[in-house]
Formats: C-alpha cells, sequence, structure tokens
C-alpha cells in the first residue's frame, strides 16, 4: 500500500513531471506489444492526471489509510492562478496515530481532500484537522474535512442558510402551507443532524419554532 501511496503522491504533487514519464511509459508499452490502445493512453492519462490524481489520492487514503491529524503550519500565496484565485502552498505538520511527527505539504492543486466536491476546502493556519495516511509514507495525506472543525463548521453554516431562507419565505407568506412546511422541514433537518448539535442555543431554539409551528401557534 505505500509503494501505490508514495506513486499517487508523485503523480498528484508533480504533475509537471509526471506528465513526460506517463507518455514514455505508455509509448513504451505500446512499442511492447504493439496495441494501439497503449498509443491512445499516452496522450489521454498525462492530461487525465493533471486534474484527477488528487482525487483518485483522495478516495484511495480514505478507503485504506488510517486517521491521524495535521495542522498547516504556514501559508505561501505563489505567482500561479486557478480560476483567477491565487494558488498558494502549504506547509503541514501530520502527527500519526502512534506519535510520530511528519513533516510535509501541499498546494492549492495537489491537495487530496475527502469527500471530493468541485470547492476545495483547506483548513486555515494553526487549525488542527483530520486526516488519513498510509502508514509507512505518512507524508501524502487526505483531508477528511466533513469530519474537522472547519468542514463541520461550514456545513453548520450552508444548513442554517437553508433555515434561514425557508424562513423568510414563511414570514412573507405565513399562509402559504408549502411555505410553512418547507420551513418546518428545514428546522427538523438541521436538529436532527448530528453535525448541528455543538451550538445547543440554535438547536433549543429550532426545536421551540418546531413545537410551536406543530402546534398551530405560528
Amino acid at each position: 500500500m505505500k509503494i501505490i501511496s508514495a506513486i499517487l503522491y508523485f503523480l498528484s504533487h508533480h504533475p509537471g513531471w509526471a506528465f513526460p514519464l506517463l507518455i514514455l511509459l505508455f509509448l513504451l508499452l505500446w512499442a511492447w506489444t504493439k496495441k494501439w490502445i497503449f498509443g491512445i493512453l499516452a496522450f489521454v492519462v498525462p492530461i487525465f492526471n493533471i486534474f484527477l490524481a488528487h482525487m483518485f489520492n483522495a478516495w484511495f487514503l480514505n478507503a485504506y489509510g488510517v486517521k491521524g491529524t495535521a495542522i498547516i503550519t504556514k501559508e505561501e500565496q505563489t505567482n500561479s492562478t486557478l480560476n483567477d484565485q491565487y494558488i498558494y502552498d502549504y506547509d503541514v505538520l501530520v502527527k500519526t496515530a502512534d506519535g510520530k511527527d511528519v513533516l510535509t505539504g501541499f498546494s492549492t492543486m495537489s491537495a487530496a481532500v475527502y469527500p471530493v466536491r468541485n470547492t476545495i476546502l483547506i483548513p486555515n493556519v494553526n487549525d488542527p484537522f483530520l486526516v488519513k495516511y498510509i502508514p509507512g509514507y505518512e507524508k501524502n495525506i487526505v483531508i477528511l474535512s466533513d469530519e474537522s472543525n472547519f468542514g463541520i463548521a461550514r456545513k453548520m453554516m450552508k444548513n442554517q442558510i437553508e433555515v434561514q431562507k425557508a424562513e423568510i419565505q414563511y414570514t412573507a407568506s405565513p399562509f402559504n402551507k408549502a411555505f410553512k412546511e418547507e420551513y418546518l422541514q428545514a428546522l427538523k433537518t438541521y436538529v436532527t443532524d448530528s453535525d448541528n448539535v455543538s451550538d445547543p442555543n440554535v438547536i433549543n431554539r429550532y426545536k421551540a419554532i418546531i413545537r410551536e409551528l406543530e402546534s398551530g401557534q405560528q
């Protein structure tokens, strides 16, 4: 497993170097086997690697890795951009399950984050987060965003936005049964989501509103 992890680390963190090596690999396979599929892969795989390697790396590490914790110790803006946003380099300290300290890093482009989304979620500097890694090659990590404090806070905020939207609709038209039901369901979804229990004041207030709505007082 650690050999696979090392290969995926190289492919995702060094796509520039990986590009010619992948072309050479598949061209050699094409020359050796005389199978045209390797000739096609020689041009397709290097391009796909640039955009998909970090996603496959995230899936692999989440499926087969063990949990540890990490913290970003340094954030540095580069001169490169992605979608008109600057790419950042990050220095990271990983604390493994057996207490070992491992120094590693990633960039905005190479970071492996699970679950895989279109949005690149990177923790703030000095904000501990959960990771997974393969023992023996601990420098290759995947950020477990939904299990870390920053990811839970983001999800809570997103859930609250849904509640606020439904509340505005219902307040604007309180006799609309569809709006009332949507507001009620948004509140119930929020209070039953285990990620939101860290905010007891909001939970208790939402539960009180649910009781009022179901009793017909609102």
